[in-house]
């Protein structure tokens, strides 16, 4: 009887070993994508949770959303609780790295890919193509009567508009002072607008300029002009997937699949994403999937 009891409990603890090592076979495979708490965001989410899991073995646990952003994602990418998120080439050079303003988008890439390799041993992917960054709107009525295209013909005729923008943007140094000493302009009034007024105050021509984020969904459909910012004043937010080397080191499979966003997104087709999450409420989820069939990768 002893001895059927030394076989049995023999067994059962072979049994519980087996068990666990396919629990860490199982936690090997597994990932954990997060997001900052914003309708792109979770777009972008989405897309690379798709592509992962339609392309390898790994399953893709979800941490969306985190609230303050990069200032409690980047951590969790350091402490190894985070393998990947998307993030932007203008906040990991100024907010993580904290190094002066690079207004050439390919060298900030290039330095701030280079910089988290050294000292984070993070890897940046190839850029999506949209960038989301500040920029400056009129109504195509405006854009017309004054020849607007870029700044520069702005600055031309900005003692002729309204200026409007929430009251931050006239404080800060890459806002409103910025723009008078990059680009000269002077206009001919200005207005302190809350944030979700802008919309309404441009297009009910209280003001003929305002700002904007480039990707915003609300300018889809809107008639709004986003001039082009020809002497570089804004720094570029660039996209792209952020993942921990040692990630990659165990997965080499995903950077292949990662790469498969360089390219893929442009600002238009971004501001038509984030429209129909931020403004029709429809699931990101089937936002992403759509994307991703209409361009053949789903």
């Amino acid at each position: 009887m002893k001895k059927r009891n030394k076989r049995i409990i023999g067994l059962t603890l072979a049994v519980v070993l087996l068990m666990g090592l396919a629990g860490c076979a199982k936690d090997e495979s597994k990932i954990v994508l997060a997001s900052k708490p914003m309708a792109e965001q979770y777009i972008i989410a989405e897309m690379l949770t798709l592509l992962i899991e339609a392309r390898t073995d790994i399953t893709v646990e979800k941490k969306l959303g985190i609230g303050g952003g990069t200032s409690n994602i980047h951590p969790g990418m350091i402490s190894g609780e985070i393998d990947l998120y998307p993030e932007y080439t203008g906040t990991g050079w100024l907010f993580v790295l904290k190094e002066d303003l690079i207004r050439d988008p390919d060298e900030l890439f290039e330095s701030v890919k280079n910089q988290y390799a050294q000292s984070y041993d993070i890897h940046w992917t190839g850029l999506y193509g949209f960038n989301n960054t500040f920029g400056l709107v009129v109504t195509r009525k405006v854009a017309e009567a004054y020849g607007l295209e870029t700044y520069s013909d702005l600055a031309k005729v900005s003692e002729n508009l309204v200026f409007g923008a929430n009251s931050d943007f006239f404080e800060r140094e890459d806002g409103y002072p910025g723009l008078q000493e990059v680009y000269g302009m002077d206009f001919g009034s200005i207005k302190e607008i809350t944030i979700g007024l802008k919309y309404d105050a441009i297009l009910t021509e209280e003001i003929d300029v305002t700002t904007i984020y480039t990707t915003d969904g609300r300018l889809e459909g809107s008639g709004l002009v986003v001039l082009e910012d020809d002497l570089g004043f804004f720094a570029s937010y660039y996209a792209a997937t952020l993942i921990r080397n040692e990630t990659l080191e165990k997965h080499p499979e995903l950077e292949a699949v990662l790469e498969e966003m360089t390219g893929l997104i442009t600002n238009q087709e971004m501001i038509r994403l984030n429209y129909r999450v931020e403004v029709l409420n429809d699931d990101p989820v089937v936002v992403a999937r759509e994307y991703l069939e209409e361009k053949g990768l789903y």
